[in-house]
């Protein structure tokens, strides 16, 4: 039997806090700068051909959600904040009943698309004073691996707490499934199998960051990116910038969700739904640009 060992540290992280309605609050963490060595090797286990070639990219420093937006902050913006480019519905989400001693609103927000999540942070942005938006795909990568810099000839995890993963530990689809022609274990590598809970959990429910202090970045809702799709990284940029193309039938999402099994939760893993698409299992979180000092 195979025993899943987790290796926690105690780390800091540098945060500040938006205060969006009585109670419901934002949290976004410092993300330092660094290097990324975005995509995967050849070497990880069920890697796909979009997630190459791995590139070095430069990121300066910047700020992303600690978690997920969730139902109550959306409540929040949606309610009170009047509409920049379209109309939002304040209570999109599929799953809204409490999830065991949590009520609701601490839920991730899900069923909203591409355009919903823009319009959210144009709203954000707005009632702060501040400049939100959706975050390239490079910084997510970046975020989730929660790694400043590589050691020459180092390649990362698949996931930012090691070499596989535990339903203890995220949310998604941990028992074996048949879809088509395809048998998907509902395990990873040398890890077990685990739950289906068939829902969204609460934001920051495993009390698991990484090492930037984010939570929920593998699992329980995939997460908007603001870069449309490119089918592998040739050509990709080698710093934060969004990847512009003259094609936006489609746009980036990462981290896969509870209803994703496993190897579709691994830090490269890149997916695509056109900008209209809602479901259960889409979300997203904010990001913002750090001051620059001349």
């Amino acid at each position: 039997m195979v025993k899943l060992v987790i290796k926690k540290q105690p780390r800091q992280a540098q945060y500040y806090v938006e205060t969006l309605a009585e109670g419901i609050e934002l949290e976004m963490v410092s993300i330092p700068n660094g290097t990324l060595l975005m995509g995967s090797p050849e070497t990880e286990l069920d890697n796909y051909d979009d997630e190459k070639p791995q590139h070095e990219v430069t990121l300066p420093s910047f700020f992303m959600g600690k978690y997920p937006i969730t139902q109550g902050q959306w409540r929040a913006i949606a309610e009170t904040v009047e509409k920049v480019e379209r109309e939002l519905d304040p209570d999109p989400s599929n799953f809204k009943k409490p999830y065991e001693e949590y009520d609701r609103w601490s839920r991730p927000v899900e069923n909203v698309s591409w355009y919903d999540a823009v319009e959210f942070c144009q709203r954000l942005s707005k009632k702060t004073g501040r400049e939100y938006r959706l975050p390239s795909e490079a910084e997510w990568e970046y975020a989730c691996r929660g790694v400043r810099f590589l050691g020459e000839g180092q390649q990362y995890p698949p996931f930012h707490f090691g070499e596989t993963i535990s339903t203890d530990l995220a949310n998604y689809c941990g028992v074996e499934e048949k879809i088509g022609e395809t048998t998907y274990s509902g395990s990873y590598g040398r890890g077990l199998k685990g739950k289906n809970r068939e829902q969204t959990t609460p934001v920051g429910y495993f009390q698991v960051a990484n090492g930037f202090g984010l939570y929920d970045m593998h699992g329980n809702v995939l997460e908007w990116c603001a870069d449309p799709w490119h089918s592998n990284y040739e050509g990709a940029p080698k710093d934060e910038s969004i990847w512009l193309s003259s094609d936006n039938s489609s746009y980036v999402l990462r981290g896969g969700s509870w209803s994703s099994h496993p190897r579709y939760c691994r830090s490269a893993y890149r997916n695509h739904y056109n900008p209209d698409y809602r479901y259960s299992h889409v979300g997203f979180r904010v990001a913002r640009s750090a001051p620059r000092t001349l």
